[in-house]
This record gives structure tokens, C-alpha cells and sequence, in this order.
């Protein structure tokens, strides 16, 4: 009796252990095949546990809840039909294969099945997608969508003209002229115009996927979905340099680049487009607008386009506002910090500024931040959090004033002037009107007649602060800033001792250096009038939207 309990015990436990053990094996082994179809697919797939709507099946048609679809052209699958959907359908093709359509000519990729929610039919304007099972047509470029009776009776042999978005698309017909003008050594590509259209806009989109709330990868996916594959990039994989080459190809003045990400993000792709002048290639230098991701999205707030994205507006209305938005430049900065004594002897470190420079409390919280990101990224995943920190590190401050009597510690000189400075703890030079997450800091509570500030006159407003307590007075228009003044070029000499210090919010901590900011260039950005936030609607519609925007030249 006691053995064949002892054998009840090790079987009732052994067993659960075993089967938990397989389950695991199998799993892993599955996940092994499905990434290695990923890998050699053509198909841009990924795995999800579980559908956002009810799908089916695009082989056998039965109902899934978990599978793959293709980020491009829409198509789902369940596992075991992964490698029969490999072969039996094509994704979008981002050029045409030679035979192809005719020049200037697109057919309909139709995809049956798991059409949009609320979608309607394009012949007979009745709902699409209704039916409990693999129903209905979708067009992979033009996104209309079209009942199965509708598609035999109508919509065999017409022509795609890639329905709301044709502005923005690259067509797969145009990059195969293209490619055969370059075998011929032809350059004169602006002649190559699709859909015989005067205005047409070609997007380029440039995702960080480590930005923010990481939305980057979602983001890629749908910008796919609705555009030419070719036009989407993911900067975790590619530099803004080689993916904005793409410009070169296309007509000059007329390209568009929707930067996915945060105020660093945005300033990697403007150096990349200063190098594309070096380079000689100024005719083809696109217009930036921003789909903010970051954390503070200052330069995002300031031309219009919001505080944050979080999902809110759909990729759809996205896609429009960059087609509806204005030409405007911003004014970009040369900080240059030259070295006192014995560091002199190292080559001066230059930074180019889009925002602001600063000395002191916000500084010195960018650099408490950063340097806790960079041992744990993967907990600063959420804007919420950041700001978290943030504050965390501003309270400490206000206990610890490691900033204090900055004013004997730095002299100012604006355009050559020595000022006089009072006691303080921070000094802020911006070219923005945005600063700390959203507050306009050189306008402030209003109470005082001083003019709003612009990106594009190609001066700085100087500011001080007397600490972090009074940073958060501020942005709760609780207290004004110290304003220093105006100026075209800035020069700061930090006489002694170590102090906090940051461009666009990289910081770093710097020794006795003199700090000197000329004006650099201007880039060509885009302005959305549509965004704009409560307080400052009706100041920012003045200097931004009213001031001429037909120049367009650097």
C-alpha cells in the first residue's frame, strides 16, 4: 500500500511537470518554423496571440483568433496555413516587374476577406465585410473595398488610381521607369509625373521605434499598409541619411518626410538633410513635418503638430493634415564649447541646436534622467513615466540646489554686450517658443507687453530661472522667467567649477569653458495650423500661420 501510494504521488506530480515540458518544447519548436517562414518570406508578417477583430483564415477561410498578417498588404493567416499563403498570394510589389502594367497604369491588387470594420462597398455603396465568414475584396492600394457579386459583375478589368492617398504614393510603375532611366544615365526624372497630376506630394516616412511609448512598430505597419512599402523606414535599422537618398529619385521641391519620434529624433534627420547640401543636392532637400513620440516634443508643439501622439488620431488623418500643412523654416544654431586650461588642448565640441541650450536645474535633470535610461532603458518606455522622473528629479533639486550662485560662477554676453545678471540658478537660450514639456516660456503669464517668440528671425530669447522651484512655477504660469534679452549670437564663459549643461536635452556635465551660439542655417519644416493647444490658439495663428510661406529655398 505504501508503494502504490509513493507511485500515485510521483505520478500526479511528474506528470503536470512532463506535459508543461512538451507544451514548452512544441511551442518553441513552432515559434523556431514560423520565424524562420518570416524570415524568407516576402511578406512583411508578424505574429499576433490574438486578432483586434474577428479574422479568417485567407487559405482555408475558418475562423482565427491567433495567426500572422502581412504589415503591407493586409493579409491573414493562421499558423498552419503560413507557407500555403507564402505561395498562393503576392504582396504589394513596390515596382513593377518588367512586362508589367502598361507606363502610368495600376490594376487593383485585391485581397479577399477581413476587410475594414464599417467599410463600404465601392459599387454599390452598401457595407462590406458583414457576413461571419471570408467575404468581400479589399484593394491593397486604393483601400476601396467591394462585395463579392460587385466584383464579378464591375470590377475585373478596371484601373487603380490609389484612391485618397495618390498624392502621396510612390507608384510602383514610377520606380520602374525611374530604374530604367538610370541604366540609360537619364537624370531628368521631374518628367516622370503619375496620374498626369500637378501636385503631387510624395511622403516619406521615417519611424524611431525606440521613441516614447514605442508606438514606432505599430505605426511602420499601418504607414505600409497605406503607402508603397518603399516609402516607409525604420530608423533603428537604417540611417535618416541613406533612407532620405530615396529624395534623389524623386521630383525636386516636392517631397514630403513625416518624422515618427521625439525632438532627437527630428534633429537627426535635419543633419542628415544639412549633409544632403554638402553633398550638393539642395534641390532635392524635402520638407519635414513631426508625428511626436518623445517625451518633452517642444519643436513638435511649436509648429503645430501637438504635445504627444498616443494613437488618438487616426493614421488616416495624419496622412491629410501633412498634405494640408504649410512651408515654414526654422532657424538652426551652431553651439560650439571651447575648453579653458588645461582641457583647452582638446578639439571644441560642436553641437548644432533646434530648441534651446541651458545651464543649470533643467540641465542637470536631463542628465539624472539620462543617465538611469541608459542602465535601464526598457523602463522608460512610457511618456507618463519619464515625466515621473522628471519630477522626481526636480523635487530633489529644489531640496539640494546644486545649481546655486550660478551668477558668479558664469559671465553672459549678448551680441557682445556684458549683462548684468541677478542671482541665479539656471540660464535658458531658446529658438523655440515651447520649453519644459509645453510652456512658453520667453511670453510667460502675459502680464508684461514682450512679443511673441518666432523660430525663423534668426534671434534667441535668453531667459533665467532662480531654481527647479521656480521652474515649476513657471509652468504652471504661476511666476515669469527672468528675461535677459534678445540677441543674434549668445557667449557664455563658466569661470569655475563643474556644471550641468544641455542641447535639446543631451546633457552632459562640463568643466570651465566658454559656450558660443551663432546662427547655422534653416530648414525647411512644415506647419500645422489644425493643432494647437488652448491657451496660446489665438497667439500662435499671428507669427506662425500668417507669415509668408512661399519661399521656399534655404
Amino acid at each position: 500500500a505504501d508503494w502504490r501510494l509513493l507511485g500515485w504521488t510521483l505520478c500526479s506530480v511528474l506528470l503536470p511537470v512532463l506535459l508543461t515540458l512538451w507544451c514548452s518544447l512544441q511551442r518553441s519548436r513552432r515559434q523556431l518554423l514560423i520565424r524562420d517562414i518570416f524570415r524568407k518570406s516576402k511578406h512583411d508578417w508578424r505574429y499576433t496571440d490574438l486578432f483586434g477583430q474577428p479574422s479568417y483564415c485567407c487559405v482555408c477561410a475558418q475562423h482565427i483568433l491567433r495567426g500572422a498578417f502581412c504589415n503591407c498588404c493586409g493579409l491573414r493567416a493562421g499558423e498552419e496555413c503560413l507557407k500555403r499563403a507564402e505561395q498562393l498570394f503576392l504582396c504589394k510589389e513596390i515596382m513593377l516587374r518588367a512586362g508589367g502594367a502598361a507606363q502610368g497604369s495600376m490594376p487593383h491588387h485585391w485581397i479577399r476577406g477581413n476587410v475594414p470594420l464599417c467599410s463600404c462597398c465601392a459599387v454599390c455603396k452598401q457595407q462590406c465585410g458583414t457576413q461571419p465568414k471570408l467575404c468581400d475584396y479589399r484593394c491593397v492600394w486604393c483601400q476601396n473595398t467591394v462585395h463579392d457579386e460587385c466584383m464579378m459583375d464591375h470590377l475585373k478589368t478596371e484601373e487603380c488610381t490609389f484612391g485618397e492617398f495618390r498624392d502621396l504614393i510612390i507608384p510602383p510603375y514610377y520606380l520602374s521607369t525611374i530604374n530604367q532611366m538610370r541604366k540609360e544615365k537619364r537624370t531628368d526624372y521631374e518628367k516622370v509625373v503619375p496620374y498626369c497630376r500637378n501636385h503631387w506630394m510624395p511622403v516619406i516616412i521615417l519611424a524611431n521605434t525606440r521613441s516614447g511609448n514605442n508606438m514606432g512598430e505599430t505605426l511602420l505597419g499601418e504607414f505600409k499598409n497605406l503607402l508603397n512599402p518603399v516609402q516607409v523606414f525604420d530608423l533603428s535599422k537604417i540611417s535618416p541619411a541613406k533612407a532620405l537618398q530615396l529624395c534623389t529619385l524623386l521630383p525636386c521641391n516636392a517631397v514630403r518626410v513625416l518624422v515618427c519620434g521625439g525632438d532627437g529624433t527630428v534633429g537627426w534627420v535635419l543633419d542628415a538633410i544639412d549633409e544632403m547640401k554638402i553633398k550638393g543636392q539642395e534641390r532635392y532637400i524635402p520638407q519635414v513635418a513631426i508625428l511626436p513620440l518623445g517625451t518633452g516634443n517642444d519643436l513638435s508643439n511649436t509648429l503645430g503638430w501637438g504635445a504627444g501622439y498616443a494613437g488618438e488620431v487616426p493614421v488616416e488623418q495624419i496622412l491629410q493634415n501633412v498634405m494640408e500643412a504649410d512651408g515654414v523654416k526654422l532657424d538652426r544654431w551652431k553651439v560650439q564649447v571651447t575648453n579653458k586650461g588645461y582641457y583647452n588642448l582638446r578639439k571644441p565640441k560642436v553641437f548644432t541646436m533646434n530648441n534651446y541650450f541651458s545651464i543649470g536645474p533643467d540641465a542637470l535633470m536631463a542628465l539624472n534622467f539620462h543617465a538611469h535610461r541608459e542602465k535601464t532603458p526598457s523602463l522608460f518606455s512610457s511618456r507618463i513615466f519619464n515625466k515621473a522622473v522628471y519630477f522626481f528629479y526636480g523635487t530633489k533639486d529644489c531640496l539640494v540646489q546644486e545649481c546655486k550662485d550660478l551668477n558668479k560662477k558664469v559671465e553672459l554676453e549678448l551680441d557682445g554686450e556684458r549683462i548684468k545678471l541677478p542671482n541665479l540658478e539656471g540660464i535658458i537660450v531658446l529658438n523655440i517658443g515651447y520649453w519644459g514639456g509645453g510652456c512658453r516660456l520667453w511670453e510667460g503669464m502675459g502680464d508684461e507687453p514682450y512679443p511673441l517668440a518666432r523660430h525663423d528671425d534668426g534671434l534667441l530669447e535668453v531667459v533665467g530661472v532662480y531654481g527647479s522651484f521656480h521652474c515649476a512655477q513657471i509652468q504652471v504660469k504661476l511666476a515669469n522667467p527672468v528675461r535677459l534679452g534678445q540677441a543674434h549670437t549668445v557667449r557664455l564663459i563658466l569661470k569655475s567649477s563643474k556644471m550641468p549643461m544641455q542641447v535639446d536635452g543631451e546633457p552632459w556635465a562640463q568643466g570651465p569653458c566658454t559656450v558660443t551660439i551663432t546662427h547655422k542655417t534653416r530648414a525647411l519644416m512644415l506647419y500645422h495650423s489644425g493643432e494647437q493647444s488652448d491657451d496660446d490658439a489665438s497667439s500662435m495663428s499671428e507669427p506662425d500661420h500668417g507669415r509668408e510661406q512661399t519661399d521656399e529655398d534655404v
